[in-house]
């Protein structure tokens, strides 16, 4: 998400057919080159999603072009794989063994969701419903992602209090209301003027602000599933994670608030 740590990665979204806008089938090789030198800016995002998402979903996108898939099939895998780990989460009893099995699940569908914008882009096929399944997509990991940890902790943890079960809840407001709330801000915001965006003689990005996007990033949040078998631990890093999220959410809010406040009436 431009401007918050979270990136979804598409911003343009899925959808079109094989092959359209594109004169010549590169190779692998070709379109991941092609796909190098068209990345979205690095304003706004943290340094996961810079430097380990898109990255990622740049290969991913390039071998799903060679597959002669659709953005909006790489949306749907993307789908898959976060939705299945999301439901080992609050299925399955805790182990060492699965938290690295759901990290990785969750990373690869982090990945797929990079890759369908970048596919998109590659294919000259972007569309308003690639971009709103996207979107769907995206909020709906979010409730989900929160509330198989809440059903975790309900079921299978020894926990030291029923306040505990307060956590993933407030952790899924502060996530969904930074989405939603972002995505507003940056349909309300006025477009800028041809050859004044974000990439026209504009500062090189902050590597401060890249660095306190991170708690918010969903990469990181995926990292703390790592520990899901130590019980303590894995209720720690995820209690930290969501104090971060709230003060993140915090500030964006007002941020975004004093941007749109300053818009020119009418």
């Amino acid at each position: 998400m431009a401007g918050t740590g979270i990136d979804r990665g598409t911003g343009t979204g899925g959808g079109g057919e094989p092959g359209a806008g594109a004169a010549a089938e590169p190779s692998f090789r070709d379109a991941l080159a092609r796909l190098s030198a068209a990345q979205k800016t690095a304003r706004g995002v943290s340094f996961y999603s810079r430097w380990i998402n898109r990255p990622l979903g740049r290969v991913l996108a390039a071998a799903a072009f060679r597959a002669g898939l659709t953005p909006n099939q790489v949306t749907l895998l993307s789908a898959a794989c976060t939705y299945s780990a999301i439901a080992a989460v609050a299925l399955l009893r805790p182990s060492w063994a699965l938290g690295p099995a759901v990290w990785a699940v969750l990373v690869l569908g982090f990945a797929l969701d990079s890759a369908d914008g970048q596919l998109a882009r590659l294919r000259g096929a972007s569309s308003a419903s690639g971009e709103w399944l996207d979107h769907v997509v995206d909020c709906a990991k979010l409730v989900l992602l929160h509330g198989a940890v809440l059903i975790s902790f309900h079921r299978f943890h020894e926990l030291p209090g029923d306040g505990w079960l307060l956590v993933p809840l407030v952790y899924q407001l502060a996530a969904v209301v930074t989405f939603c709330a972002g995505l507003l801000a940056e349909k309300l915001k006025p477009r800028p003027a041809a050859g004044t965006g974000p990439g026209a003689g504009a500062a090189p990005p902050s590597r401060l602000r890249a660095l306190a996007l991170l708690p918010g990033d969903y990469g990181v949040i995926c990292t703390v599933f790592l520990l899901l078998g130590g019980g303590t631990a894995f209720r720690t890093g995820y209690a930290v994670l969501c104090a971060a999220q709230v003060l993140l959410c915090a500030a964006l809010l007002a941020k975004w608030y004093r941007e749109l406040s300053a818009r020119p009436a009418g």
